[in-house]
């Protein structure tokens, strides 16, 4: 998975991009995308008041569908891949575990704390004209739900360094006790149901872990053994579901996670490397490795802006004297495709703009590594108003102190040492880590 040119080239080594991460990143984007603009349905009531109803998740047959469907696991196995690999590129480099935390971190914060804080004018600037507070609390509930993701993801991506380690010396043990601690997350959350917030760690590490094995080539490579990986796993969850032990909607399950999703990574795992012929001959067509190439490198904005001027579109039709159709009615969902024609035609002038803070910044070749203090005092002030979201819910006041909160772990954080982003190592060490233009899926 990382070829490297002949010796005597002259160029610097490269790893090349996995093109069926970056294929299947760009699916599961696309999927959430859609997925959530058949959600989104504000309702006004004859009594002044606003409310947002989730339409597509209130189908009785959407349950089994978002079975198939609900793809945020694959999200974690492939950064699991493109996260272990450039661990590992890093450390041949001389990176450390701070080195590490301060690239991801920069990577993912940036984009976040420009749109809390756009979030947060526009609002308050909507309150101040007059909108009702509802419509700005229903508005920044909304907006505010991909943030979730983005936390566990750095969560997940921060635990890296040391669960590769623990991966590098006993891969199947530690899989197997982080699936222990979401098994006893899940039997303890009745008793204390403020422990179910652990699984957002537990969780999603695990599921990165089986990214470890697809990128170390240790999961079972035959096509029967991988199809019976994905029957056994989803007869278990099916299992469990009919037991009654855990929701069949996997929606319900989602936030916080429990031990479905996990088994749905699994089977997402095993099915990634079970297509991954026919996927690799789909996304090495020049026009689609241009595209997802693209795509890639401005996935994180997309992701975290589309709610966000999703919620921006319908608060202002709610607005206005546009028809509203009843969720649900076959006028709404024939309006849909225009929905999202709209999300799109506003997401295009959105990426381009503010796209360009997902490239790995540099910086001149004095710059020093961050200390550790510094570092891990980012972290803390990063999750500090997450954490608070998570347990009381998002407000407008919130989302400013959050866009306060990432603006500093920002500045703490300074910029990327050019050493660790490009140029050669020390003889032997490996290829460098990745220039932008070049590879857009793997990470930092």
């Amino acid at each position: 998975m990382v070829p490297r040119q002949p010796a005597g080239s002259g160029q610097a080594l490269r790893p090349d991009r996995d093109l069926v991460i970056d294929l299947a990143r760009f699916f599961c984007l696309a999927l959430v995308v859609v997925s959530h603009t058949m959600m989104v349905s504000p309702v006004l009531h004859p009594d002044g008041t606003v409310t947002s109803d989730n339409t597509l998740g209130n189908q009785h047959w959407f349950e089994p569908v978002v079975w198939v469907l609900q793809v945020m696991p694959l999200f974690f196995v492939a950064g699991g891949i493109t996260g272990l690999q450039s661990w590992r590129r890093l450390r041949a480099r001389g990176g450390n575990t701070f080195d590490y935390m301060q690239a991801r971190m920069l990577r993912l914060i940036r984009p976040a704390a420009v749109l809390l804080a756009i979030m947060f004018t526009a609002l308050w600037a909507a309150l101040l004209a007059g909108v009702d507070p509802q419509v700005i609390q229903l508005l920044v509930s909304g907006a505010g739900m991909p943030l979730w993701f983005l936390a566990a993801y750095l969560a997940a991506q921060l635990n890296l360094p040391l669960l590769a380690r623990l991966h590098a010396r006993a891969p199947w043990l530690t899989l197997a006790g982080l699936t222990s601690l979401v098994i006893a997350v899940d039997c303890l959350r009745g008793v204390m149901p403020m422990l179910a917030y652990l699984n957002m760690v537990f969780v999603w590490c695990a599921v990165q872990q089986l990214g470890f094995f697809l990128a170390d080539g240790t999961l079972a490579r035959g096509r029967i053994a991988l199809a019976g990986i994905v029957l056994a796993s989803n007869l278990v969850l099916g299992l469990l579901v009919w037991l009654g032990l855990y929701s069949g909607n996997m929606l319900v399950n989602l936030n916080p996670p429990n031990l479905t999703l996990l088994l749905l990574g699994i089977s997402q795992a095993a099915t990634l490397q079970l297509l991954r012929p026919a996927l690799t001959r789909v996304a090495s067509l020049t026009s689609m490795r241009r595209f997802i190439g693209l795509a890639g490198r401005r996935s994180m904005t997309v992701y975290l802006w589309h709610l966000p001027l999703l919620a921006a579109l319908s608060g202002l039709l709610v607005l206005t004297d546009f028809p509203q159709p009843a969720g649900g009615t076959a006028a709404w969902w024939w309006g849909r495709p225009l929905v999202l024609l709209a999300l799109t035609g506003l997401l295009l002038p959105v990426v381009a703009l503010f796209g360009r803070l997902e490239e790995r910044p540099t910086s001149p070749g004095t710059a020093r590594s961050r200390p550790a203090a510094a570092v891990v005092t980012a972290a803390v002030v990063v999750f500090v108003p997450v954490a608070d979201a998570a347990l009381n819910g998002l407000t407008l006041g919130l989302l400013g102190g959050g866009a306060a909160c990432f603006a500093l772990a920002v500045l703490l954080l300074g910029r990327i040492p050019v050493r660790l982003v490009a140029g050669p190592g020390p003889a032997g060490s490996g290829p460098p880590l990745p220039r932008p233009p070049l590879s857009a899926n793997v990470e930092p």
